[in-house]
């Protein structure tokens, strides 16, 4: 049996990964500002400012990603059927496994990946689903607000 990390008392030890050497462990219950933390993996990323500013970027990309997903037809119907929904279903699978990852990485309670996350939907949204950039127009499968042209025109 592996009693690695365990005193005999049955309790855990303090490992390595605490902050300030005071036993207190670098996840956060409550919304918090900073540059250090873990998002999805441990150690990830950590107390290094580029690798926070690059974790925020991966989860911009991330949640852009989910928009165009949701709003994009990758296969057409018309195509062979099995094949078609067998590649729909893919693309919606991998398309909630994104968005469960940005969920979790926002459950880091870290007050810049909220935002960073927001912001990424938001820009996908409009890039990929509203007419304001060339979108479908569509939400849903419903056309958007203000007709063929679009809220603001033809664009």
């Amino acid at each position: 049996m592996d009693m690695q990390g365990h005193d005999h008392n049955g309790s855990s030890s303090s490992s390595s990964s605490s902050m300030g050497g005071q036993g207190r462990a670098m996840t956060h219950m409550i919304f918090y500002w900073g540059s250090y933390g873990y998002i999805l993996f441990k150690g990830w990323p950590g107390e290094r400012v580029g690798m926070y500013v690059l974790a925020l970027i991966v989860v911009f990309v991330a949640s852009a990603i989910v928009e165009w997903l949701a709003s994009t037809r990758l296969v057409r119907t018309e195509s062979n059927r099995v094949g078609a929904r067998i590649a729909r279903s893919v693309v919606y699978a991998v398309r909630v496994g994104l968005a469960y990852l940005v969920m979790l990485a926002v459950m880091s309670f870290n007050v810049g990946v909220v935002i960073v996350a927001v912001a990424g939907h938001a820009v996908g949204f409009l890039v990929f689903r509203s007419r304001v950039c060339g979108g479908s127009g569509r939400v849903n499968g419903v056309k958007a607000v203000g007709g063929d042209d679009g809220p603001c025109g033809p664009c």
